[in-house]
């Protein structure tokens, strides 16, 4: 069994170019990303996401995504910078004090290689690239549909959407996680969760690297669970951190993928986790369920981290690998 200290992406601006940025851009809706940002932002950025990368790798981390440094409006960022979307009024981030700029879907949705080219400029500074993408369901409930015309076709057409997205990354991405959150926060209803296994699968299928699933703000609904391991992903995510004993029922119950990835470091908290907490987090799970010799455990914090301070999203970083590699130590 391997294990893979990695996150789910979505990094604090490191503070430099945050200054940098807040000088050249300002701080108003107006001044958000929308894909047509001048030399010296750009440049701003790209020192930014030299600087994740160097953090990650400098922790110790097995797996190192690119920050999404220029993710402004969270996970709805590839539709926020989409020609056919138009940004409206500021909105809450699922139920905490983040707001993103609405989508509004007016057109179809084609690819423009948006996250692509993150990724090829991530490719030329490190190996072991682990690409971080919105889920098709959590990106459709972020958004609001003025083209498709049903919920249904809405969901298909984000699903293709992100399948272009995906099949145009470079051969560098190893992984591939799959932010689904919305499956837990507004889970949904009983007679599309086989078109929500779909989706997941449209995506899964337009890559060849592992596709990790991973939910988080909870556990999944039973039946959306049992659905969910009926996709092509090689592993499913689960919230340690807030929401353990239903986790580790789901999986005693119904079984999981033949990986799993699993939620260690509070995402959100700024008390930071020692490595002995890592370990037991890891080690919990698997005297809990079943089947413990998984192909692949990712231990991530259980959700985004831009919540963090820098400093804190460092220290944690840094406590995630320490205590991967002593588990990793310790089941030799």
């Amino acid at each position: 069994m391997e294990h893979v200290a990695t996150t789910a992406g979505l990094f604090p601006l490191p503070d430099a170019q945050r200054e940098r940025l807040a000088d050249l851009k300002g701080h108003q809706k107006a001044d958000l990303i929308g894909g047509d940002e001048s030399a010296d932002v750009t440049a701003a950025y790209d020192a930014a996401r030299e600087r994740l990368v160097s953090v990650q790798r400098e922790a110790g981390l097995d797996r190192v995504v690119e920050g999404q440094a220029r993710w402004d409006d969270m996970l709805a960022h590839p539709l926020c910078v989409h020609d056919n979307v138009r940004t409206e009024g500021i909105v809450r981030y699922y139920d905490n004090n983040n707001f993103y700029r609405e989508p509004v879907v007016t057109g179809p949705l084609t690819e423009d290689g948006d996250m692509a080219a993150d990724l090829d400029a991530a490719a030329r500074l490190t190996e072991d690239l682990q690409a971080v993408v919105p889920g098709p369901y959590s990106l459709t409930d972020l958004a609001t549909d003025e083209h498709y015309g049903s919920f249904a076709a809405f969901l298909d057409g984000v699903a293709d959407f992100l399948a272009g997205e995906v099949a145009a990354f470079p051969d560098a991405v190893e992984t591939v996680f799959v932010l689904e959150p919305s499956l837990v926060a507004a889970p949904p209803d009983d007679d599309i969760h086989e078109r929500v296994r779909d989706a997941v699968d449209a995506v899964a299928d337009a890559i060849d690297a592992d596709v990790v699933l991973h939910t988080y703000w909870g556990a999944l609904g039973e039946k959306l669970h049992a659905h969910l391991l009926d996709t092509d992903v090689a592993a499913l995510g689960y919230d340690l951190v807030s929401a353990h004993e239903e986790s580790a029922y789901l999986v005693q119950e119904y079984g999981t993928a033949d990986s799993v990835a699993l939620g260690l470091v509070d995402g959100q908290n700024t008390l930071v986790e020692t490595r002995e907490t890592v370990r037991e987090r890891v080690e919990w799970f698997r005297e809990s369920v079943p089947v413990s010799d998984f192909d692949t455990v990712y231990a991530t914090p259980n959700t985004e981290l831009f919540y963090l301070p820098v400093g804190t999203f460092e220290a944690k970083l840094d406590a995630l690998a320490a205590g991967v590699a002593a588990e990793t130590e310790v089941s030799r």
